[in-house]
């Protein structure tokens, strides 16, 4: 006799940051909702517990990729990778949410069937173990990379390479860098935090680089944050610190896209005070694309360019001709020696987990339609996916994403209704990439990505402030999100 499936009012994937922020709004917004968070890992945390790569650390301040409702009380607000899990996991405990992840259930596929206006969610675990859920709503938390594997590009010669070769998102614990020659190659956040933190042991380290990114540092405090703190209740203080750093990312963004080469100048200016007149900051630190044409890098109090100053690390600009027993051979004809090679190369893109969706018994691609407000899927119902900002905190959108949520789950209820899905019903609207962004595993994921549109409400803004305004202040029925009732609602 088969058993019946558990039936929940929203399922969400995915224990990190946006889980967890969604798992708070649902419980605080509906808390007559059931709910319930799949979790593929054995422990919470997403990207902060899956990386343990020297040095990780925050690329954002934690004042925005903190959450709204739980104030960042550490002195750092560029915070170490530890503290953040640590954060995360005080946050779950606190609202009970951790009570609400089962882990180790990685959901392989989603049906919705329309007759009944229900996903059927199954899932698998170690040693065979299946898990099958029912939810009229399922929202999905995952994160849009592949956590099995990093990106690593195909080379000439690795094989002949007798020192190790890792990559970031596998760090081994054994590996001891203690007096060893390091190359790291790459130039994005994942190589400028594991360059200064890996110099302090090696004898000496190499950033090999293609071509460079803008880098820029910041202090690793916020002296406006610890003044505020000392005489405001820490909620206030939190809120105001966390609306002073959103509108200067967004001054700075918008001032960096409409004059590119002012914001190049400028940024090259800093980094030559950084490094002084007989360094080559030209070679190696101006990047031919304009600034946020790629996510800058951000170093707190200048440690990697404390780190090259005192001649523990060396920037290299070239390409790599082959693999050698030693290191590396460049196209300019250099040979990089190096005990251990590390290719901080990036990210693989699997949109949703890698889980397959059908919708009544029919595979959409998931390339062919358009993202609604940057939170739902043109033609998927009942259907929410986080997705954070490129430019600024990650946690910035999945919270007003979870928010907007709730506002569409309350307002079916209301009206007594048990379905939404957003429909493109205006021809004019036309299908542009789902970012404005050059980075490489972007531009690997080509057409497998969604799509955003030429006008709102498809439109995807990268801005906070027009962001709030549409999804906790604008109408849920705008004429592109559909309603309706199942064949066979109770309701």
């Amino acid at each position: 006799m088969s058993q019946v499936p558990e039936r929940l009012d929203v399922l969400i994937v995915g224990a990190g940051l946006s889980g967890i922020d969604a798992a708070y709004r649902i419980q605080t917004s509906l808390p007559a909702k059931s709910f319930a968070i799949l979790e593929g890992r054995e422990s919470l945390g997403g990207t902060w517990d899956l990386f343990r790569y020297p040095g990780i650390r925050s690329d954002s301040d934690m004042f925005t990729l903190g959450f709204p409702f739980r104030p960042w009380k550490d002195a750092k607000a560029i915070a170490d990778g530890s503290s953040i899990l640590q954060y995360l996991k005080d946050t779950a405990r606190e609202f009970g949410i951790d009570r609400k992840i089962r882990y180790g259930l990685k959901v392989t596929r989603a049906s919705w069937s329309s007759r009944d206006a229900l996903w059927t969610v199954e899932a698998e675990g170690s040693g065979g173990r299946r898990e099958t859920v029912e939810c009229r709503f399922l929202y999905m938390c995952s994160g849009y990379y592949d956590y099995d594997e990093g990106y690593t590009p195909s080379w000439n010669g690795v094989d002949r390479f007798k020192g190790r070769l890792v990559h970031p998102q596998k760090w081994p614990k054994d590996l001891d860098c203690l007096g060893k020659r390091v190359v790291v190659i790459g130039s994005g956040a994942t190589a400028v935090t594991l360059v200064p933190s890996l110099a302090q042991e090696a004898a000496k380290v190499t950033m090999l680089q293609r071509s460079p990114t803008y880098i820029v540092s910041i202090p690793a405090k916020d002296a406006v944050a610890d003044f505020l703190r000392a005489i405001l209740p820490a909620a206030l203080a939190h809120w105001l610190v966390r609306w002073k750093n959103i509108l200067l990312g967004l001054l700075f963004y918008n001032l960096a896209r409409w004059r590119p080469d002012q914001t190049r100048k400028k940024i090259l200016e800093m980094v030559r005070r950084e490094l002084g007149p007989g360094y080559d900051a030209d070679q190696h630190f101006s990047p031919r694309y304009n600034p946020w044409d790629q996510r800058l890098c951000i170093v707190p109090d200048s440690d990697l360019f404390r780190a090259i100053k005192a001649g523990k690390v060396e920037v290299a600009t070239d390409e790599i001709e082959t693999f050698t027993e030693d290191g590396l051979r460049l196209k300019s004809g250099r040979d990089l020696a190096a005990d251990i090679i590390v290719t901080a190369t990036g990210l693989k893109l699997k949109m949703l987990g890698g889980m397959k969706i059908l919708i009544d018994g029919a595979a959409p691609d998931l390339g062919r339609t358009l993202t609604y407000k940057g939170a739902m899927y043109s033609d998927i119902p009942n259907f929410a996916s986080a997705f954070g900002y490129t430019n600024a905190s990650w946690t910035l959108k999945s919270d007003l994403t979870a928010g907007f949520v709730c506002r569409v789950l309350a307002h079916m209820d209301e009206r007594a209704l048990d379905f939404c899905v957003p429909r493109k019903r205006d021809a004019e609207v036309e299908e542009r990439p789902l970012v404005d962004f050059s980075s490489g595993y972007f531009k690997r994921a080509g057409d497998s990505l969604p799509k955003q549109g030429s006008k709102k409400p498809w439109r995807l803004h990268q801005n906070y402030a027009l962001d709030t305004l549409a999804l906790k202040f604008g109408a849920i029925e705008d004429g592109a999100l559909e309603f309706g009732r199942a064949a066979t609602s109770r309701r």
